[in-house]
């Protein structure tokens, strides 16, 4: 626990030197917000629109973020820290508790060049360290591969490095613009923005069960996008490596650009984004003792925040995947919501369901064809102090509820298992 607490201070001290822009309330950001510099007002070169990689919040967004600049680049750092306990309850082998701390952070760097701008991103994960065997507790999540199995009733930690990219952007004609995007780490052109950078799920330290039908491939090693976008849509494809990362967490899992996706993405107003994308990912899924499948993914999602005062902010997403693989086709279901009030006051909730294939689960006197219909309920709360030195502090807890059916209830002692979990977190405090 006491390297925990290091880390925690460790990343809580590094950003306090960054130039600070705060407000009490989550006010609309618009697309080019303006910050002063100097002597003159210049537009930001960032966006409360941007999501993870290339996909879009809606432009009704508060900005979790610290800003500074240097010289001709503009600075933006963000992050998300929890120190957590987890307990999930279940039959023998699926119950487990565990402390740790999920984490991650991210440093962009801007500039204009031309008509243009050129950028530079990164995103960092201590999760190798600070999250124990093969992922912290997670009742009916599942996705990749640790101690030669896979992974079920955990969730993974994330690698060290989840983005190392570059990017750039110049107009065409009118508001139209052509963007390019990659790098050895980054997220292709498919899904919903990823959880940890939803307004929605924010406040929330524990994974999606649907991740690995929705937005896993936010962690690619090696991907490549282009595309052109206004200001009310969005067009982009992308080629890259669609193999899950290895249970190595510190290295770069380099492997053939032999996946593609293409995404759509529509601005039907501030509050509002809708995304429709379709990916076919080469050798992504990884069984033992068998060959790596193909899966082509198809996802739609819907993100919504509204201003219901000028301290509260509601915001929600909607989000449906399906994986088509050789022996069956899978399909998940989320609805997550957040209401923020003057930043300080969290509530949160998920509801999924998901169709689980036996062997994801570890069932394997079943058939090699049968899904279960599984889902989970979390409701929580987190509380923030006021802003200090552009940090906010805050403790919050959840409870859950996974649901099974009468067929797994024996292996989870019922067919609802309970689960908690507390925390402390830190993340920047909100600026426009």
């Amino acid at each position: 626990m006491s390297r925990l607490v290091f880390v925690f201070v460790l990343l809580c001290a590094w950003p306090a030197a960054a130039q600070e822009h705060q407000h009490a309330a989550p006010a609309p950001a618009t697309q080019e917000h303006q910050h002063q510099h100097g002597d003159q007002a210049q537009a930001s070169l960032f966006s409360g629109r941007e999501g993870s990689g290339t996909s879009w919040l809606p432009e009704q967004s508060p900005m979790y973020a610290g800003h500074a600049h240097a010289g001709d680049w503009e600075l933006m750092w963000h992050g998300n820290l929890f120190l957590q306990y987890i307990n999930e309850s279940g039959a023998e082998h699926h119950g487990a508790h565990q402390a740790g701390s999920i984490n991650w952070a991210m440093g962009m760097a801007r500039r204009r060049v031309g008509t243009g701008r050129v950028g530079v991103r990164t995103m960092l994960s201590l999760e190798p360290w600070t999250i124990h065997g093969c992922g912290y507790p997670d009742l009916l999540a599942t996705g990749e591969f640790c101690d030669g199995d896979t992974i079920h009733d955990r969730q993974h930690p994330h690698d060290l490095f989840m983005e190392l990219a570059l990017e750039y952007e110049r107009p065409l004609r009118g508001s139209l613009r052509w963007f390019a995007y990659g790098g050895p780490a980054g997220e292709p052109a498919l899904g919903p923005v990823a959880f940890p950078h939803r307004v929605s799920a924010l406040a929330n330290p524990i994974a999606p069960i649907g991740h690995h039908w929705l937005d896993a491939t936010h962690i690619t090693f090696g991907v490549i996008t282009t595309g052109v976008r206004s200001s009310r849509w969005s067009g982009e494809a992308s080629v890259f490596n669609g193999r899950e990362p290895d249970e190595n967490r510190t290295d770069v899992d380099f492997g053939a650009l032999d996946s593609y996706s293409a995404r759509v993405s529509i601005a039907l107003r501030p509050s509002t984004v809708l995304q429709v994308s379709a990916g076919r990912l080469n050798d992504a899924e990884q069984e033992p003792g068998l060959p790596t499948n193909d899966v082509t993914r198809v996802t739609a999602s819907a993100s919504y925040h509204r201003s219901v005062s000028t301290s509260t902010l509601w915001a929600s997403t909607l989000a449906w995947g399906m994986n088509d693989e050789p022996l069956y086709t899978t399909h998940a279901l989320l609805v997550e919501s957040a209401l923020s009030h003057q930043n300080r006051h969290v509530g949160f909730m998920r509801v999924e369901i998901v169709g689980k294939p036996a062997h994801d689960l570890h069932v394997h006197e079943a058939g090699l064809t049968d899904v279960f219909t599984v889902g989970k309920i979390q409701l929580g709360y987190t509380h923030y102090l006021r802003p200090s030195r552009g940090l906010q502090f805050g403790m919050g807890g959840s409870f859950s509820a996974s649901l099974v059916p009468s067929a797994l209830a024996p292996r989870y002692d019922g067919r609802v298992a309970p689960g908690m979990a507390v925390f402390l977190t830190v993340r920047p405090a909100a600026h426009q």
